[in-house]
């Protein structure tokens, strides 16, 4: 069993869900602060310091799980997650174009899922994989 597989999905798994609850409290605190327009029309930069975070935390977790995947499909979906997450957060700081706020919680949920797919049942145990490469 290779220790640092299950650490990076299970940091991967606690990231990906705290930056889900992140993301569902946010308008809850923007609403409960009851401050004027121009104050509450962007989000402070303490709070954008934390998206950027759990993206590089993530990242980490990322890339040690896909080294010692035996899944390429796992692999594939793991990075197209993330990419998607990046691309969500970044166009809601810049606004490039309209996306509805609640698609960030879809590529935050793919990466829970596997994540803890491949905690379970695509692990490398001593350079002997548990699930052939397909």
């Amino acid at each position: 069993m290779n220790l640092i597989t299950i650490k990076s999905d299970t940091i991967g798994i606690i990231s990906s869900t705290l930056c889900m609850i992140h993301c569902i409290v946010t308008p809850f605190l923007f609403i409960a602060q009851s401050c004027s327009e121009v104050c509450c029309k962007n989000a402070p930069s303490w709070w954008v310091l934390i998206d950027i975070s759990f993206l590089i935390i993530s990242l980490f977790a990322l890339s040690y799980t896909v080294k010692n995947t035996s899944k390429k499909l796992v692999k594939y979906a793991m990075w197209t997650s993330w990419s998607f997450l990046l691309l969500v957060i970044t166009n809601e700081q810049l606004d490039l174009f309209s996306i509805h706020k609640n698609v960030i919680y879809f590529p935050g949920l793919c990466l829970v899922v596997l994540h803890y797919y491949n905690l379970k049942y695509c692990r490398c145990s001593e350079h002997i994989c548990c699930i052939a490469q397909k």
